[in-house]
């Protein structure tokens, strides 16, 4: 690898830097750009109808800020924009942010976007980085900050006759490869020439155009910038992170830490390049730490849903909070974990091994949390059956059937689902082909004992009739077995669970006899009829010891 073409991104000089002690304790402001920054970035950008949803989605979420479009260079953002203002369909909670060059002709293209929204924010960017004054622009910094304060004024200009109420938003774009004191003299200089105050701030977006250190770096660059920065009390800063060392994220919490106010993000992550900062696993990491996010994402699966359908692009099976996957455990023994801590969560304050957040809280299910392959145990077996059956197996009926299953996953060389293990366990366990079959019974009052339990029984392809008494029927069936066959037939285990409720309602009853070493075999027996499934049980627990 060629590593000799690239050279280390310079620190910064923060030697009593205040950042790192810092906890994130409320939300930021959220901007979502998904309409624009997002927009652009997609192998078939959106059309108006496609833009409608993703707007009522964010809106839905609860964004109060909504980059909708470049209207001056998109006839569908323009469409867009003029559509949710003539049907009047921005709360007035939401600020919609447009993206602008300073030319008076896009200028008055957005203007005339714009008319009749109640709350918007103009963005105005320039880029002001070393590299891109050099080579693209072949400017010096005088040349730059000119190009800066005249198109403010012109926005300025512009947007005095618009009936609303306007923010500006200025962004020395490539601002991390940009000389913090070069940032410091032109956001001053814009800050100025627009009149900015402490009643009506200005925006400074900071961006992470393009990422190019590691995400302290970011941070140090934050707080130098607001440290330095004169008019720190008429700013709101703002943050617009990438992700191309993937962390984007992680450098976002760091600037909020440094002093940073706002972000801008989009859904999933979707953006130039890598993708921007992912709004939704910023505000789910808020929120794992007990921070109200101030966004609702109670129903991530249909989130992720109509995302995929807008953007054309899947989101990821490990995606953080909102993956297929992220709740799933196939380790054995994290399954084991999950399976003891759900047993014993206080839904109140949420601590279960291997899980940070509830999944219930963003729309999941706890049965989805553990699944089964070669590689899983015991315990994402016992999770499975208990979760989606309400299926208790004895700990060393458990560990004997983890045996069953772990042999069909190989076989099947795939992860296997609750109904082919519930299957499985019946396939194992309920043995009707062996020397013995229940015919019919009739539990009757007892002569001698509570009750007596009359049954014909299959044995080696010859009916029999039984007849013994018990303290109950399992106990006089059992009886009239060993009275008639001469066969020791002790019951040392038994579990009873209900399958389904109403009229459709099965018993399964799991069970173990004991021979006379002292050796367990187990049974399962299943029928509407709790006794049925009983006698059944021990029926399938006696073919079962015959067969093995």
């Amino acid at each position: 690898m060629p590593f000799h073409k690239y050279r280390p991104f310079q620190p910064i000089t923060l030697p009593e830097r205040q950042w790192p002690g810092k906890v994130i304790e409320q939300a930021p402001r959220w901007c979502s750009v998904d309409l624009r920054d997002g927009n652009q970035a997609l192998i078939d950008p959106m059309n108006v109808d496609e833009k409608l949803s993703m707007y009522e989605l964010l809106v839905e979420v609860g964004f109060a800020e909504i980059e909708v479009g470049f209207p001056a260079a998109s006839q569908p953002d323009f469409d867009f924009i003029r559509r949710i203002i003539d049907e009047e369909r921005i709360p007035e909670d939401v600020t919609v942010q447009v993206l602008c060059q300073a030319r008076e002709e896009l200028i008055e293209r957005t203007v005339e976007a714009l008319d009749g929204a109640p709350n918007v924010i103009f963005h105005l960017y320039n880029s002001t980085s070393e590299l891109q004054r050099r080579v693209v622009f072949e400017m010096g910094r005088p040349g730059i900050v000119d190009l800066a304060v005249r198109g403010t004024r012109i926005v300025k200009q512009g947007l005095s006759g618009l009936d609303s109420n306007i923010s500006f938003e200025y962004s020395p774009e490539s601002f991390t490869g940009t000389e913090l004191d070069f940032a410091v003299e032109i956001c001053t200089a814009v800050a100025e020439e627009w009149g900015a105050t402490a009643e009506r701030p200005i925006i400074i977006n900071l961006p992470s155009t393009v990422e190019m250190a590691t995400p302290n770096i970011y941070a140090d660059q934050i707080e130098w910038f607001a440290t330095n920065f004169p008019h720190r009390d008429k700013a709101v800063i703002s943050l617009h992170t990438h992700n191309d060392r993937g962390t984007g994220i992680a450098a976002t919490e760091l600037a909020l830490m440094a002093g940073a106010e706002r972000v801008e993000g989009t859904l999933f992550g979707n953006g130039e390049r890598t993708g921007n900062c992912d709004i939704v696993t910023m505000a789910m990491n808020l929120f794992s730490q007990g921070v109200d996010p101030e966004l609702d994402f109670g129903d991530m699966p249909r989130i992720r849903r109509t995302v995929e359908a807008i953007n054309k692009l899947p989101v990821h099976e490990r995606h953080p909070y909102a993956g297929d996957l992220v709740f799933t455990a196939f380790s054995g023994s994290h399954q084991d974990a999950i399976k003891k801590g759900m047993a014993k969560v206080d839904r109140d304050r949420w601590e279960v091994p291997y899980l940070p957040i509830d999944p219930g809280d963003v729309g999941s299910s706890y049965k989805e949390t553990v699944r089964v392959n070669s590689q899983s145990g015991k315990g994402g077996v016992g999770f499975l059956l208990e979760e989606f059956y309400g299926i208790v197996l004895p700990r060393e009926m458990l560990k004997e059937f983890s045996g069953v299953v772990q042999k069909l996953t190989e076989v099947l060389d795939r992860e296997i689902k609750a109904e082919e293990i519930f299957r499985a366990l019946l396939d194992e366990y309920a043995v009707e082909s062996g020397p013995y079959r229940l015919v019919d019974f009739d539990v009757l009052t007892g002569r001698q004992a509570d009750q007596r339990c009359i049954a014909r029984i299959e044995a080696s392809e010859q009916q029999v009739t039984i007849d013994g008494e018990g303290t109950g029927p399992i106990e006089a069936f059992v009886n009239g077995l060993e009275e008639t066959l001469n066969e020791p037939v002790n019951v040392v285990e038994y579990h009873e669970h209900a399958l389904a409720t109403g009229s459709d309602a099965k018993a399964i009853c799991l069970l173990a006899i004991e021979d006379a070493g002292g050796g367990r075999c187990y049974g399962v027996g299943v029928s509407r009829n709790t006794i049925t499934a009983s006698l059944q049980g021990v029926i399938a627990a006696m073919n079962r010891r015959w067969r093995n």
